[in-house]
């Protein structure tokens, strides 16, 4: 006996840390999706103060996967639960039907190029209320319009796993749809064409009475980047990133070049096939990091951000995108170890958000007298 009791006081810290530490909140499964307008840029919602989740911020549209629209969903514990599914298609579609009005919809045989299904504004709205309200299955709504879910065109662009701690945790898929380039694939009136920069209102689903979100609206990543940075708006480390990785090739038009023709359309093509060939390419760093996550494909990267350190410069929080998260510990997935994203995390939502690389700020808090 004294023996085992010896062994027993002599644990580590970090045995008797897993043995009192509580077990991960299970995750949820959602989809979110990255969508391009036929002028390059980006469709993001605001969400109302009251969200139990991303409260007040701006947000891809998406939402959790339903047994009734998307098919069974997997066990909690299911290591497939975070892997690329027809079901995480078609609950981003349909959320983002739900939440923004946008159908990504077309005809069965037609590829995307000859345009998306077009629905009367009043028949999209009544079955956006009959869909959130589980009263009709999307799948079966789409069908008696003659359409189906354009699932094919839908690009995996990096999966999130909450990390241990918030009240919430999602499995999120996302994913990068972009909007035909042409014109003629939705109607002239339709505010999804204009180069908007003034908020498009949108009706709120009426399941419960309440709003999810206020707006919707189309500008450049940039210029949604430039927002944040001045706290005109609240964005969460996730779509902070995503945005700033796709500012890098969505650039808007010169102030001295026309707004429409063939030169302009070959321009955002040129800018949509730079952006699929980083999407694409492996290995995804120039650096060789030790967890290997330069060979995995932005497809596949999966990122659960951690707290790395607190800089002494600004107090900001250091979150490392490496990690896949505890359900994934000890696979062979991961994230952007290239990559970290300072934040301070205040009562209103984070701010100060910003994407460095990982050496340079490792580099300026050891100038500052850190032992990292």
């Amino acid at each position: 006996m004294p023996a085992q009791g010896q062994r027993q006081a002599a644990s580590t810290p970090g045995e008797r840390e897993r043995k009192t530490k509580p077990a991960p909140l299970a995750v949820r499964p959602s989809s979110s999706i990255l969508l391009l307008s036929p002028t390059n840029q980006v469709l993001l919602l605001h969400r109302v103060h009251s969200s139990t989740s991303f409260a007040s911020a701006h947000v891809f549209p998406g939402g959790n996967l339903s047994s009734f629209h998307d098919g069974p969903l997997l066990p909690a514990d299911s290591p497939d639960l975070h892997n690329d599914s027809p079901s995480y298609r078609l609950a981003a579609v349909r959320e983002t039907f739900e939440e923004s009005g946008v159908l990504l919809v077309r005809k069965p045989g037609q590829s995307q190029d000859e345009g998306l299904l077009h629905v009367p504004e009043d028949v999209r709205e009544a079955g956006r209320k009959q869909i959130h309200g589980n009263q009709v299955k999307f799948t079966e709504w789409v069908k008696q319009l003659g359409g189906e879910p354009d699932v094919e065109n839908l690009i995996p662009f990096t999966r999130w796993i909450t990390p241990h701690g918030p009240p919430k945790r999602f499995t999120t898929q996302m994913y990068l749809y972009m909007l035909p380039l042409s014109s003629e694939s939705l109607p002239a009136t339709d505010p999804l064409l204009q180069n908007q920069k003034q908020e498009t209102i949108i009706p709120a689903p009426s399941h419960d009475g309440g709003l999810e979100h206020t707006a919707a609206t189309f500008d450049d990543a940039r210029a949604w980047l430039e927002k944040a940075r001045r706290g005109e708006i609240i964005l969460f480390p996730p779509q902070f990133y995503l945005l700033h990785l796709v500012s890098q090739f969505l650039h808007p038009l010169p102030p001295t070049a026309p707004s429409s023709g063939s030169a302009t359309l070959e321009y955002r093509q040129a800018q949509r096939s730079a952006l699929l060939s980083f999407l694409s390419k492996v290995p995804t760093s120039q650096h060789a990091d030790k967890q290997g996550t330069c060979d995995i494909p932005w497809s596949e990267k999966v990122i659960s951000p951690a707290a790395l350190f607190v800089r002494q410069r600004d107090g900001r929080v250091v979150l490392g995108l490496d990690k896949p998260g505890p359900e994934l510990r000890g696979s062979r997935r991961g994230g952007d170890w290239d990559r970290v994203v300072l934040v301070r995390f205040e009562k209103g939502g984070p701010r100060d958000v910003e994407v460095r690389w990982r050496d340079e700020v490792v580099k300026e808090e050891r100038e500052d007298g850190s032992r990292l």
